[in-house]
């Protein structure tokens, strides 16, 4: 998963929350993700082109850890 923006993502299915770790080193977990979401996520060419316009905004989220940088 080659990404500029994207480091790696986990999904918790049970409880739908959806942990984004971004290459500056920021974690968000975005809540209610529906595992197709999930899934077309995982199997996007571009996981940044895929989660703006189709996670970003439309999933309620909170910041988890912040960068050191």
């Amino acid at each position: 998963m080659p990404s500029s923006v994207i480091r790696r993502f986990t999904y918790d299915e049970p409880h739908r929350r959806l942990r984004v770790i971004f290459t500056s080193g920021d974690v968000y977990d975005y809540e209610a993700v529906p595992p197709e979401v999930v899934a077309d996520f995982r199997a996007a060419f571009s996981k940044g082109r895929f989660f703006g316009p189709n996670i970003r905004d439309r999933y309620a989220y909170r910041r988890v850890e912040r960068s050191a940088r």
